[in-house]
């Protein structure tokens, strides 16, 4: 059974930066895609950026574009999501989350890691 575990978030000010991670065990196949939620107070969860591990590809939520980062290493079963410029806005619980093949928001995932609480202050 695939696990996540996503961790680094903490406390920052606006403008400053945070570099989460989510650690994956249990992969049997080199065909994923890791993705990249996040839910603030009293608002829906969204998705927020993604990694297919099959050609490197990886995508972005608009608010986060220019601003946010995701890669792989490998040998660690790590994605990593670096954030810079955070915003108050970026506040939330992100959670990290894996399927099998590709990147899709649409079709949704199928394992899921406790998530980790970013706050931005101002």
């Amino acid at each position: 059974e695939v696990q996540l575990q996503a961790s680094g978030g903490g406390l920052v000010q606006a403008g400053g930066s945070l570099r989460l991670s989510c650690k994956a065990s249990g992969f049997t196949s080199d065909d994923y895609a890791i993705g990249w939620y996040r839910q603030a107070p009293g608002k829906e969860r969204e998705g927020v950026s993604c990694f297919t591990s099959t050609d490197n590809n990886t995508y972005y939520d608009e608010a986060v574009k220019g601003r946010f980062t995701i890669s792989s290493d490998n040998a660690k079963n790590t994605v990593y999501l670096q954030m810079n410029n955070l915003k108050p806005e970026d506040t939330a619980v992100y959670y990290c989350a894996a399927r099998r093949g590709r990147c899709s928001y649409t079709r949704g995932f199928d394992a899921w890691g406790q998530g980790t609480l970013v706050t931005v202050s101002s």
